[in-house]
């Protein structure tokens, strides 16, 4: 990352000079979300989050505007109230509306409130002894699982208990906002869904990868939201819901040959309780052996999902992977490797695919040769290992969410994280129990303000195709 792109560490010892106990204390819990690591040092925090890119254009401003410390706004980052809300609007933000819900009532409740509240929570949270203030309070809640930003009843209550009924009014608001992101996209749904998805013959058997990242944004076209039916499932729910009840979910494969957003990437699907294996910079023959080693996992068998994320330059149908010089490798052998057919352990299970692609004018290459695949047809295996028939299509329950962009907006800002995926990944931050689709679909409402507000050179395309058969939703039930 280049220096020109980090806040000067001048910058973050003049912030957290000036901040007291309890604002430092506010500011640690804003970024619970961001960092999933256990730092309680404002100035450690600040640091990492430097390193990581997450400071600028507008995160370390947003912080300071959620504390309401508009002078230091003014005086150390010369902007302002105004001008930090306008970002916001055309930036993905840092801090979710659930933290910022929790600290503003955290700001509204005085010592007597808090001290009740304490005292009307141990009812369900034990004797909290060490807790001494609304927003420890809230830190124990998520630990116990008592408190979530779609799981508010207690807290509700609980406000509602000590008569403050303006607050619980407060969270109730918070809670038809979140619903009518669910309740409403579908009207705004515009993205191509297909259902076919090529399968080509492709995989084999083998074990294990390495570590890696992921980037970048796109748009699409019409609307069209078919299921395909397809007799029983075999190893998922037979309800209208897929099973996601197996700890981890399933693997969550990131390939990324830019090297921008394997923190925020890694950091989310961990949060959402996938088993992350990540490979930063491969080769195109790397990612077709990554594939075919991820795809014979034994693991699968006991998942009940899979999720692939890739990131690099290419053409509009093929990764380049780190070398412009060799074959390309075709988009749609990507999900082949994992199709019913070449991995017989996710037959009924949602197969997700998240790609950017940072498209390369001009560029043709021909294609590597696809690798063959062993697998059988029409088998799917039980938990104890027991062959079981299905009546599944190979293709089906597949998710496939492809962003492109020119590849000059990544030459302009090489370090710069991917605005597609920071979107998505603060949506399923902030949204767990929502509907998948529905969350895409809000992802490609931000997706397309973007495009609005810039250059048509910088445009973004998106794509949506999947064959689900049900509602899909990434948390544990």
């Amino acid at each position: 990352m280049s220096v020109n792109s980090r806040v000067p560490a001048a910058v973050i010892h003049q912030i957290e000079q000036e901040l007291d106990k309890d604002e430092q204390e506010v500011m640690v819990f804003l970024c619970r979300d961001v960092l999933d690591l256990p730092l309680q040092d404002v100035r450690e925090i600040l640091n990492t989050l430097n390193e990581m890119g997450r400071l600028l254009p507008c995160g370390l401003s947003e912080l300071l505007y959620r504390m309401r410390r508009y002078d230091l706004l003014k005086r150390v980052l010369k902007t302002g109230k105004a001008s930090v809300e306008t970002a916001l609007s055309s930036h993905p933000r840092l801090v979710s509306d659930y933290r910022v819900l929790m600290v503003e009532l955290n700001d509204e409740l005085d010592k007597e409130d808090v001290q009740s509240l304490i005292f009307i929570l141990q009812d369900y949270a034990g004797r909290l002894t060490k807790v001494k203030s609304f927003l420890t309070t809230v830190i124990e809640l998520e630990k116990q699982n008592l408190l979530a930003p779609d799981h508010l009843d207690l807290l509700e209550e609980s406000l509602k208990n000590i008569q403050r009924k303006d607050l619980k009014l407060k969270v109730q608001k918070y809670k038809q906002t979140a619903h009518n992101l669910s309740s409403n996209s579908q009207q705004a749904y515009t993205n191509a869904v297909q259902m076919m998805f090529p399968y080509s013959s492709m995989n084999r058997v083998s074990e294990e990868v390495r570590p890696m990242n992921g980037n970048h944004v796109t748009q699409a076209g019409p609307v069209q939201l078919s299921i395909q039916e397809s007799g029983e499932c075999s190893s998922q729910d037979s309800g209208d819901r897929y099973r996601m009840q197996s700890k981890p979910l399933g693997i969550c494969l990131i390939i990324d040959c830019i090297g921008n957003d394997a923190g925020v990437l890694q950091e989310t699907f961990t949060a959402l309780h996938f088993k992350v294996q990540c490979a930063m910079h491969v080769s195109v023959e790397d990612l077709k052996q990554i594939l075919q080693d991820v795809a014979s996992m034994p693991e699968h068998r006991d998942y009940d999902s899979f999720l692939c994320v890739l990131v690099s330059r290419g053409n509009s149908h093929s990764f380049f992977g780190i070398n412009q010089d060799v074959p390309a490798f075709r988009l749609d052998w990507v999900k082949s490797f994992f199709t019913g057919k070449s991995c017989p352990a996710l037959i009924g299970k949602p197969k997700l695919f998240f790609i950017q692609n940072y498209v390369v004018p001009g560029s043709y290459q021909e294609a590597a040769s696809p690798v063959e695949v062993d697998g059988n047809d029409q088998n799917d295996f039980r938990r104890d290992g027991r062959v079981q028939y299905s009546s599944i299509p190979s293709e089906a329950d597949v998710l496939w969410s492809q962003c492109r962009m020119n590849v000059s907006i990544l030459e302009r800002s090489p370090s710069s994280p991917s605005y597609y995926f920071l979107c998505l990944c603060q949506l399923l931050r902030d949204h767990q129990r929502l509907h998948l689709l529905d969350i895409l679909t809000e992802l490609n409402n931000r997706m397309y303000g973007k495009n609005a507000s810039s250059n048509p050179k910088d445009h973004c395309l998106l794509q949506l195709q999947h064959t689900l058969r049900k509602k899909l939703f990434l948390a544990q039930r």
